[in-house]
């Protein structure tokens, strides 16, 4: 009774509007993120005219025991930036993302713990990157959900006024969540302040894995950790859910690149760490897309899933329903053919 209640009061508020977010009242993107998005999208204009995503794989990005090689990290990340953007330096490539004035929000995945979220090196080059763009260390702020999934990942939380931020949302800091739901198609949720009020633009930094729902969890459903009740939106293999929630003014507008970690990946099992199912990807999925980064992504899943000898994720059910609805929502591409992959 309490989900039909929910369900007929987001149908009613959709319906009639009344000062809720609808999907009719969506813009692509804020003034600020319009001309330097569009920066992005011009230059991949300029050169095949399809969304550049970037799956760069050097080798020796780990070390024998495993330990990430954070200077080839971030030599990498910028250079993926650079062929995204067209830029000829790293200094120009973040400056067409970021403003000196943004406020930046690096939302990560700290679900699974050390052994399975962003590598810290690789955040880091991120938070190098933003500096790059004139944005002051002080409005740069890494978050997830929780304080103690942060520490679990390895992260020192950070609160300094002037200095770089870790925070979770139910902290102090984070500020909770807002106290009144917000509307986008049939998701209606609380969002982390983090994102409503705090950022002005926002990095998507997940792991690459298999969802044993969604059938991928790459860069779109990592939003699931901006909202307080993820657990109402799993039905359908969270389709149209993931594509509603990431069609918000709050993700929408704000998101201006998503870095996704494969250096190590997992294929079956998740996204609960299952070490039997990871391998070493060893590398760094990079795009202004996030339809196209989750296309590519979940290509990379069903490769792996192949060599091992599953099945797809189809045939077992998990068919990642949401990437085609995002696209047919005007959230990027998902048509294979019109992306262009830069393999390094």
């Amino acid at each position: 009774m309490r989900d039909w209640k929910r369900r007929e009061f987001i149908k009613k508020a959709v319906v009639g509007g009344a000062g809720i977010y609808g999907l009719s009242s969506l813009s692509p993107f804020s003034s600020i993120g319009s001309r330097l998005v569009s920066s992005v999208f011009a230059a991949e204009a300029e050169g095949s005219g399809k969304p550049k995503i970037v799956f760069a794989r050097p080798e020796k990005l780990t070390n024998v025991n495993g330990k990430a090689n954070a200077k080839l990290i971030e030599s990498v990340l910028n250079d993926a930036l650079m062929k995204i953007t067209l830029a000829r330096s790293p200094e120009n490539a973040w400056g067409r993302l970021f403003t000196r004035d943004d406020i930046v929000g690096i939302k990560i995945n700290a679900l699974a713990g050390k052994a399975f979220s962003p590598h810290t090196e690789l955040v880091n080059s991120i938070v190098n990157g933003v500096r790059l763009a004139g944005v002051k260390e002080g409005n740069i702020i890494i978050f997830d959900r929780q304080n103690k999934e942060l520490v679990r990942a390895g992260y020192n939380l950070r609160t300094d006024k002037n200095g770089l931020k870790c925070i979770g949302t139910d902290g102090i800091s984070g500020g909770g969540y807002d106290r009144r739901p917000v509307i986008s198609g049939s998701v209606g949720s609380c969002f982390s302040k983090i994102v409503s009020s705090h950022v002005t633009a926002l990095i998507n930094v997940p792991v690459l894995k298999d969802h044993d729902l969604s059938g991928v969890s790459v860069g779109m459903k990592n939003f699931y950790g901006v909202i307080h009740n993820p657990n109402k939106y799993h039905d359908n293999n969270c389709d149209p859910y993931i594509a509603e929630l990431n069609a918000h003014p709050y993700i929408r507008q704000k998101l201006r690149l998503v870095v996704c970690d494969a250096i190590k990946a997992q294929y079956n099992g998740g996204p609960a760490f299952k070490p039997q199912w990871v391998w070493d990807c060893g590398g760094i999925l990079v795009g202004a897309d996030p339809v196209a980064v989750d296309l590519i992504g979940c290509e990379i899943v069903e490769a792996k899933r192949k060599d091992a000898g599953m099945p797809e994720l189809k045939l077992v059910g998990r068919e990642p329903k949401y990437i085609e609805t995002a696209a047919a929502m005007g959230l990027g591409v998902a048509d294979r053919e019109r992306i262009e992959l830069i393999e390094t």
